[in-house]
């Protein structure tokens, strides 16, 4: 993990000297559990360059260089756009990738505007050329997002998971954060009651355990390889700020402790296989299920002889309900989805 006191584009002055030593503090209070056996390395602090410019490329190529080494990252503290760089470190190693952001709203912004916390996507997809394949939010509250906005990723067959639908039901969002490669959390989603705060308050939002699930959700994930954690806020002033955070890293670090070696690691051969023929098809819709976890996964279909930049997202997560709705002779919209965002 790395430290990261880049709060300037949220224009708030926070001081950096010994920043995070609190949520250390408390993370190192917290006990591990038996099972644990990956190491732990506390990388330190990347301090705030001459501008945010220098941060930014300081942080990317950490993030790469430890992506490259098979290392999860998590990247804690600063403002949520530093999620761009966290994006960065990924433009180098050949591979488009999907982003999943726990978020109050999609942070798209206008063009026109300096980089911010609330605009960092609008920057992620002027990149060229872009490696961006997907981008999901989970925890949109709906009453805060400009319609534009949901227009907008409607056409570009992005995902919205509603924050009443992770209430209903939470594992909905699970198969959204298997898929990703990088998570952008954003701590300001936390209801102000479970996460105190002197702006940007909300009384609606997360929960401080929903928060931990999510993050455990995250770490179990056999393909995320780098958890950025944002928007804390003055950690040196609000103790249980905290040590919320302190046991959200923990239960990242119980995720990847927990994992089982799922798809895109395990072999096609180690599931059970699911055929669905739906009438306005030729062909059948195949789904995996694992035997070490009960994860579901759908496959869209593509030509095997044939190498392609979409080769890792031929396999997408899902869950049961997915397999139920194709079991009743409708595309599941996931499917649907991803095949747009590869064939069309």
């Amino acid at each position: 993990m790395v430290f990261v006191p880049e709060f300037r584009n949220m224009n708030a002055s926070f001081h950096f000297e010994n920043y995070g030593n609190g949520i250390r503090e408390e993370l190192y209070r917290l006990y591990p559990k038996r099972n644990w056996n990956k190491k732990i390395v506390d990388l330190g602090e990347i301090l705030p360059g001459q501008d945010t410019n220098d941060t930014f490329f300081a942080l990317a190529s950490v993030v790469e260089e430890l992506v490259k080494a098979e290392i999860l990252t998590i990247i804690i503290g600063g403002s949520q756009d530093l999620t761009l760089a966290q994006f960065d470190a990924y433009k180098d190693l050949e591979q488009l990738v999907n982003i999943v952001s726990i978020d109050a709203s999609p942070d798209f912004g206008l063009p026109e505007e300096p980089l911010m916390p609330n605009n960092y996507l609008q920057y992620i997809l002027q990149r060229k050329p872009n490696h961006l394949f997907n981008y999901s939010t989970v925890g949109t509250q709906m009453y805060l997002v400009n319609p534009n906005e949901i227009d907008l990723m409607d056409k570009l067959y992005f995902d919205i998971c509603r924050l009443g639908e992770f209430n209903k039901d939470f594992t909905i969002a699970e198969p959204l954060i298997r898929n990703a490669d990088l998570v952008s959390i954003d701590l300001l989603a936390t209801r102000n009651s479970d996460y105190p705060r002197e702006l940007f308050s909300s009384p609606n939002g997360f929960y401080a355990e929903q928060m931990c699930q999510i993050a455990r959700y995250c770490g179990f994930s056999d393909k995320m390889t780098s958890i950025g954690l944002y928007n804390i806020w003055n950690p040196d002033n609000i103790e249980g700020n905290n040590q919320l955070a302190a046991q959200i890293i923990w239960h990242i670090i119980d995720g990847v402790n927990s994992r089982v070696g799922d798809f895109p690691k395990g072999l096609k051969k180690d599931y059970q296989k699911y055929r669905v023929a739906l009438t306005q098809f030729k062909d059948e819709i195949v789904f995996y299920k694992s035997s070490k976890s009960d994860r579901w996964w759908i496959e869209v279909p593509y030509h095997t002889h044939e190498k392609s930049r979409y080769e890792r997202h031929y396999m997408v997560p899902c869950n049961y309900d997915d397999y139920k709705t194709a079991l009743e002779d409708e595309v599941p919209d996931l499917w649907w989805k991803t095949y747009q965002k590869i064939f069309i």
